[in-house]
């Protein structure tokens, strides 16, 4: 499939960003073993399972993060870009920077998480005045579009990421520092390998707008299990055009982006609380457990039970 890209313009500043699109700490809101970790290592498979393969719009506060995609297809949106890859290929998110993507049932790879502090050394070391980069804007890279004299050099980033996820399973002298300069290193190989052109269109900046208002309304009341018709009256629009712009910016539907705000929060109380099923069930605005217990099912797969049993 090779790398597409479709761009919209943004009318909103940084700190308009920040009011509507989630913060997510990976140590906080997945693992809380690693809460003030610089470095996280987890499989997309590991990853996917938790969040979902339909990640909403979302971003990492001071933290630039990198998937891999070994094999399958990802739809990836960063910021005003969005990618159809299909591995094996790469996508860098620089801190901060909102994002969201779509992985198929069959991707599998690595996603790395890296606080910027770790980046400014490596600049400040030489890598800014040897590479010319910054590693401040997303990057997608596909081993099919790479140039024949440079695809030796993927080899190299599989075989680093592979050191990476075997050094972070196991507890050796030196871990730390072997996991900085493994992570020093495949910055490096990535920033040698610049991306392909990519094809581009534009989308309306009135439906940008119109989905930060659905946003900031899901956020507020998906406890009360809005129906769509309660969510248009507040917008002013048709249930039709709502449907088509969160497919246009987030390649999802408005009632599965309300799912999805309701899932995040089950799964975070699962994990991170001792709450039963039936307190969170009634804590998240359901009013019968057997309905609740279905609801989780058919999103996961899983019991809420065996959910919470797996991830402990």
């Amino acid at each position: 499939m090779g790398v597409r890209l479709f761009c919209y313009r943004r009318i909103m500043n940084n700190s308009d960003r920040s009011e509507w699109i989630p913060n997510i700490i990976l140590g906080q809101d997945y693992d809380s073993r690693y809460i003030n970790a610089p470095i996280h290592y987890d499989a997309l498979e590991n990853l996917a399972n938790f969040f979902g393969r339909d990640m909403p719009v979302h971003r990492h506060a001071q933290y630039l993060q990198i998937h891999y995609i070994d094999r399958g297809d990802i739809s990836f949106h960063i910021d005003d870009k969005i990618y159809h890859v299909r591995g094996p290929g790469l996508i860098l998110t620089p801190p901060s920077v909102p994002h969201s993507f779509l992985t198929k049932p069959d991707a599998c790879g690595h996603v790395l998480t890296i606080h910027q502090s770790i980046v400014w050394q490596l600049l400040k070391d030489g890598l800014q005045q040897e590479m010319d980069t910054e590693l401040n804007h997303g990057i997608c890279i596909a081993r099919a579009d790479l140039e024949p004299e440079r695809r030796p050099q993927w080899s190299l980033i599989t075989q680093t990421f592979h050191n990476l996820k075997v050094e972070w399973f196991r507890e050796h002298l030196g871990k730390q520092l072997a996991l900085h300069s493994l992570v020093s290193l495949l910055l490096i190989q990535i920033s040698r390998l610049p991306a392909k052109g990519t094809e581009s269109t534009a989308v309306n900046n009135d439906d940008l707008q119109i989905f930060r208002r659905f946003s900031n309304l899901i956020e507020e009341h998906f406890r009360e299990h809005w129906h769509l018709p309660e969510y248009t009256s507040r917008l002013g629009i048709s249930e039709s055009r709502l449907h088509q712009i969160c497919q246009c910016v987030s390649n999802r539907s408005p009632k599965k982006l309300a799912h999805d705000r309701i899932m995040q929060e089950t799964k975070r109380l699962l994990i991170f609380s001792n709450l039963s099923s039936s307190d969170i069930c009634y804590q998240l605005g359901f009013s019968d457990p057997a309905y609740f217990s279905h609801f989780f099912k058919r999103h996961t797969g899983v019991t809420a039970k065996r959910f919470r049993s797996q991830q402990q």
